[in-house]
């Protein structure tokens, strides 16, 4: 038996094992001394030059309606680009900036790589199911060096921002709902874009996005305004952001949504107060595309001037994209609207991080001698292999003759696929794919035909449909396939261009088209059925929950998708992955999450799955026609062998509340987890924690701890976590973060509805 001490788990070692750019010459004397001398030279018209972003897919910006790029850079007008790519064609702009412009200051050249620049990774959402903190930053450091090779040095992400409602289809780009797993996946996410310092010529500057309260969109409807208390803010969306900043990020974005009643793009209490005062940031902040001239829109500008100006005081450095900063900061600034202290100081971040970025000393990427693209890297497309193994969630494996569906029994010689996404090499990539070619991704079918040819069985395939249109041609053709096999594998799911990400909040959470009734036709040749779900978001599928045999969340799995599923499905290695976003039964749950806050009226012990019967049953916090829980809960996932948990021991029963808020006590707690199964696997083990007795309600359960166990059959590790501040602090009645005294409740087990139960007391100081 081994002892592992998990102490903070993944989140404690991303937050002490920060980014070089911390630690790098970003911020020092010598730095800043260098951008005064700087200063001192540029005129206005240079200086905001330096706060201008355009997006250029060519030189000539072709739809902008900006011709002349290459004027302006080199009249010292422009000081980032985004959407240009390949090493000769930033080259050539670079070269008019650092050769021809009067100061010479370098261009940064952008763009949004979120899972992946060639060589796809599983979209966020299922990276986070990994709960692998490492995995992660091992895909950011390869989407780096491969971005970075050809003359990307910013990218736009990660997404940190929290998501509660599956309705909202960025949910797609982020961790999912929880602040503490949400911040381990931002710290990750930075120290593989960074590496070890900013400016090795493989480093890309990481950004924090969407500044803040994104994810809380009314609705789930994207753009729409967030509306919460403060208390709210800083308990659950700013954690991630914080643990980003700590980790070292370059910069971050602001959000396109208002946040209780300010546009995120012109609030001073996040960007200024919080941001700059209380988190002591040094980076730069860049806004989203033309996030500036939507505060008209927004109400609180009458004009792009006056737009202009509340970006800019409220703490908004860089413009993406609107030109308003172009057109009327020096207006601004010679009207005294605008104090050319405040100027400056957006001009020194925004220099800071193209110091910190090494690109005064090193501007240009190098180009390759044939101009022709590199093959992907074939270490990259194992790590990407095995990161979508990890990030599959086994939902549902019932027994069918006797045994379990899944793995696949050496007994099944004929596999039906049926379902638009099985031969779909586009979806695989998910949304956001980078430069990723679908060329490069091996579908469902291709690697399904390659196994079952070597184990002399048969594949037959049938589409049966398209992902969302309702024509029901092929469904006989998938009905014949289905009944010829001894099983059938649907591959279904949402069309990740046009469902999932910016722009695709969607009001119906089920199977788009009529894949729903292609299931039902399938399932009722009484062939066991395999459901494998791509999408970029829970989706609502009680039906097949209650009818399917076996469910698996597959999410978009990148470039190996298909030879990942197979050897998963096959039994090479086994499911791991968790989720990271609560399942809903119907639309009508949405927002759901697990660390709610408690109610008055509680519906314990209250049978929801009926209607009520009487007034004991109506009159608690419940639905008529629902059930309250989720149809799978957080940090859900199956595994093909199980795994027992030994009682709670807690190393101390009481501790004082001020001496944890000295950081002189902590509370361990501990369980021994052992493989009762038949296989080896992995085991993500989960601790929670809720409070009572406090000032202010606390949620229910609150994740905070959590570490993979890789265990043999019959192996058994002690787990040991740290309860300390860091856990038990949250924003009191009085907006303090501090412990108060408490009962405190823990939980440790394989999702945030089951597990062991201990108890201790942080008591109140002696008087």
């Amino acid at each position: 038996m081994r002892q592992i001490l998990a102490s903070l788990g993944a989140l404690a070692l991303s937050l002490i094992v920060t980014s070089a750019f911390a630690q790098s010459e970003f911020g020092s004397p010598e730095v800043e001394r260098r951008i005064a001398a700087l200063l001192r030279r540029m005129t206005v018209e240079e200086k905001v030059g330096q706060l201008v972003q355009y997006s250029a897919g060519a030189p000539t910006g072709p739809g902008t309606g900006r011709a002349d790029y290459r004027g302006q850079i080199a009249k010292g007008q422009v000081g980032s680009f985004l959407g240009l790519t390949g090493a000769a064609e930033t080259n050539a702009l670079q070269r008019i900036a650092v050769e021809h412009s009067r100061l010479g200051i370098p261009l940064i050249f952008a763009l949004d790589v979120i899972h992946g620049y060639r060589t796809v990774f599983p979209v966020p959402l299922g990276m986070a199911s990994t709960w692998d903190t490492q995995l992660v930053e091992q895909a950011a450091r390869a989407a780096a060096k491969e971005a970075t090779a050809e003359g990307i040095r910013w990218t736009f992400s990660p997404m940190v921002d929290i998501a509660r409602d599956a309705r909202w289809g960025r949910i797609v780009e982020g961790a999912g709902e929880d602040p503490y797993l949400g911040s381990a996946m931002a710290a990750a996410y930075v120290r593989g874009y960074q590496g070890r310092n900013l400016a090795d010529a493989d480093s890309l500057a990481a950004c924090a996005k969407h500044y803040a309260g994104y994810g809380a969109a009314e609705a789930g409807r994207d753009y729409n305004a967030a509306d919460m208390s403060e208390r709210t803010l800083r308990q659950t969306y700013l954690p991630p952001f914080e643990s980003a900043v700590k980790a070292g990020a370059a910069t971050i974005m602001s959000a396109f949504n208002t946040l209780n009643g300010v546009p995120a793009t012109a609030d001073p209490m996040t960007l200024t107060k919080i941001l700059r005062g209380e988190w002591k940031f040094q980076g730069l902040v860049v806004s989203d595309w033309q996030a500036i001239a939507e505060l008209i829109p927004h109400g609180i500008a009458l004009d792009e001037a006056t737009a202009a100006r509340k970006a800019l005081l409220a703490g908004v450095d860089v413009d993406m994209e609107s030109g308003l900063f172009q057109r009327h900061l020096s207006e601004l600034l010679r009207a005294g609207a605008v104090p050319e202290s405040v100027l400056d100081e957006a001009v020194r971040r925004v220099l800071r991080v193209k110091f910190a970025l090494g690109l005064f000393d090193r501007p240009y990427a190098p180009e390759s001698s044939t101009g022709a693209q590199p093959k992907l890297d074939p270490a990259h497309l194992e790590l990407a292999r095995t990161i979508a193994e990890r990030s599959f969630v086994l939902l549902k494996n019932e027994k069918v003759s006797g045994s379990a569906l899944l793995p696949v029994s050496s007994k099944v010689k004929t596999v039906a696929l049926v379902g638009p996404l099985a031969d779909d090499a586009s979806n695989m990539l998910g949304s956001w794919p980078g430069k990723g070619d679908p060329k490069n991704a091996i579908t469902l079918k291709a690697a399904l035909e390659q196994r079952m040819l070597q184990s002399g069985g048969r594949l037959l395939y049938a589409k049966g449909t398209e992902i969302n249109i309702a024509n029901d041609a092929g469904f006989e053709e998938a009905v014949k396939a289905a009944s010829q096999a001894d099983l059938v594998i649907a591959a279904l799911g949402e069309d990740a261009p046009s469902m999932t990400a910016e722009a695709a909040s969607r009001a119906h959470l089920d199977l788009p088209g009529n894949q729903q009734q292609l299931l039902e036709r399938i399932a009722a040749t009484g062939k066991p059925v395999l459901l494998i779900i791509f999408s970029g978001r829970p989706l609502a599928l009680t039906w097949a929950a209650a009818h399917v045999p076996a469910m698996v969340q597959a999410w978009y799995p990148g470039v190996q998708a298909g030879p990942a599923l197979v050897r998963t499905l096959f039994g090479d290695t086994n499911f791991s992955g968790k989720l990271t976003a609560s399942v809903p039964r119907s639309v009508g749950q949405e927002p759901l999450y697990y660390n709610a806050l408690g109610t008055g009226r509680p519906a314990d012990g209250v049978d929801l799955t009926r209607p009520p019967a009487n007034s004991a049953e109506k009159y608690v916090s419940r639905y008529i026609d629902e059930q309250n829980a989720p149809l799978f809960p957080f940090g859900f996932g199956l595994s093909y062998t199980q795994f027992t948990y030994s009682p709670l021991k807690l190393n101390e029963t009481t501790v004082s509340a001020r001496a944890l808020n000295s950081c002189a006590s902590s509370v361990r707690v501990s369980t021994t987890v052992t493989n009762s199964g038949t296989r080896m696997g992995w085991e993500i083990v989960q601790l929670y924690v809720g409070q009572h007795g406090t000032s202010v309600a606390r949620q229910i359960k609150e994740l905070k701890g959590f570490r993979t166990l890789v265990l043999a059959p019959g192996e058994s590790q002690n787990v040991e976590f740290q309860l300390s501040r860091d856990e038990l602090a949250f924003w009191n009645i009085d907006m303090h973060h501090i412990v108060e005294p408490a009962e405190v409740s823990v939980w440790i087990g394989p999702n945030s509805a089951q597990g062991q139960t201990a108890h201790f007391t942080i008591s109140a100081p002696k008087l």
